[in-house]
């Protein structure tokens, strides 16, 4: 695992002078941010004083991960003196992020029609849970929500069992962040072309329906019936505890995996496990001999059983672990940044990767080099600190 912290003046990566101003918020518009960050963009955090819930939330500072590689502009966007100088920044940046509700950043004078009339180029990425229209536009929620209107959620059930999810994956980052990201990147590439900007409508709803495609696609064949390989209804295709209480996951779906991990168990002359994989009236019994099996050693001795195989037998790793799997380490997977152990910058390119572009930063860092860069002398600056419409860190 490396520690990283590069120096914000030298960015590298893929997507290295491009600009971003970012409204900060909470959960997919930073992750999205983050993303461009990690790829080389500059990242201008929008922030105002006293933080948001978010900061509440994942702790603010250098322990905001999602803030890695940003800069820290702290303005009061209500002060009668912030709208100039705010447009002023989006003049020079290419794409801007916001996830406030719908009508917000109109109210504020900063909605697409006024940022665009500024900068015909901008990307101007919009961030909400049930999108810009729509009888849910204007309802609060949050990743659950958006993944359970989105059929996303029921999906993540045990069978027979309540439906839940990883907390956030779902609507959050993949239907949320990950989306826009996307989306920016395409619209980025577009206006290299027309030299025209436009508005990325993201929708966590939308995006979590996405990511399940695979999964409609089943349901539209009749397999997402309680039968499925991939609901845990299948033997072979579920976790299972160990004598130490840890857990392995088991999923042999191919019938040439499945056939190893029989044999490698010793199970396969069993009259449970004789006849085909898919004879799912043995199902239920199969899973019985299998839980009562693993359950009888440690986590470790059933690893070592399955080393070097094809068997796609392998451990669940808790955050603390993940990091230490040699796998990860060989591939850098983890980084430390800010005395922080964290995922690192994905996927890896060749030619020009991404990575970790500084620490988060404290709020307000940025503020005073941002608007020298946009021009201000000192001496505004100073007045802007004074009168309140900015604040400077430390």
């Amino acid at each position: 695992m490396q520690q990283q912290t590069s120096n914000q003046a030298t960015r590298r990566g893929p997507l290295a002078g491009v600009k971003v101003l970012e409204f900060a918020g909470i959960g997919p518009g930073p992750f999205c941010g983050m993303l461009l960050a990690d790829m080389g963009a500059e990242v201008i955090l929008l922030e105002r004083a006293g933080g948001t819930f978010a900061s509440q939330l994942f702790g603010g500072g250098r322990k905001a991960v999602a803030n890695r590689g940003k800069q820290s502009l702290c303005i009061d966007l209500k002060h009668p003196d912030s709208k100039a100088l705010v447009n002023r920044l989006i003049g020079q940046v290419d794409v801007l992020i916001e996830g406030y509700r719908p009508g917000v950043m109109e109210r504020l004078g900063f909605g697409p029609a006024d940022c665009l009339a500024v900068n015909p180029r901008l990307v101007y990425g919009r961030m909400t849970g049930w999108g810009q229209h729509g009888p849910l536009a204007q309802r609060a929620g949050h990743d659950a929500n958006y993944a359970a209107i989105s059929g996303a959620l029921d999906t993540g059930r045990r069978h027979g069992g309540a439906p839940w999810a990883p907390p956030t994956l779902v609507g959050d980052m993949g239907g949320g962040g990950l989306l826009l990201a996307w989306g920016i990147a395409c619209a980025l590439f577009e206006a290299q072309r027309s030299g025209q900007g436009q508005v990325i409508d993201a929708a966590m709803c939308e995006g979590a329906a996405l990511l399940a495609h695979g999964l409609f696609n089943l349901n539209a064949i009749g397999a997402w019936d309680g039968r499925c390989a991939l609901d845990t209804s299948a033997p072979f295709y579920d976790v299972y505890p160990c004598a130490d209480g840890e857990w392995l996951t088991v999923c042999p779906l191919e019938p040439q995996f499945y056939a190893a991990f029989v044999e490698r168990l010793g199970l396969a002359g069993d009259p449970d496990f004789a006849g085909q994989q898919y004879d799912t009236a043995r199902w239920p019994a199969q899973k019985a001999r299998l839980t009562e099996l693993f359950g009888t050693r440690e986590r470790a001795y059933w690893l070592e059983v399955f080393a070097d195989t094809d068997d796609c037998v392998w451990p669940v790793l808790s955050m603390d672990e993940a990091p230490q799997h040699p796998h990860n380490r060989a591939r850098d997977s983890f980084v430390e940044v800010a005395g922080i152990v964290q995922p690192a910058p994905a996927p890896k390119l060749s030619r020009t990767p991404g990575q970790v572009q500084g620490e988060p930063p404290l709020q307000g860092e940025h503020s005073r080099a941002q608007l020298l860069a946009l021009g201000l002398s000192p001496a505004e600056v100073d007045g802007l600190a004074a009168a309140g419409v900015i604040r400077c860190a430390g």
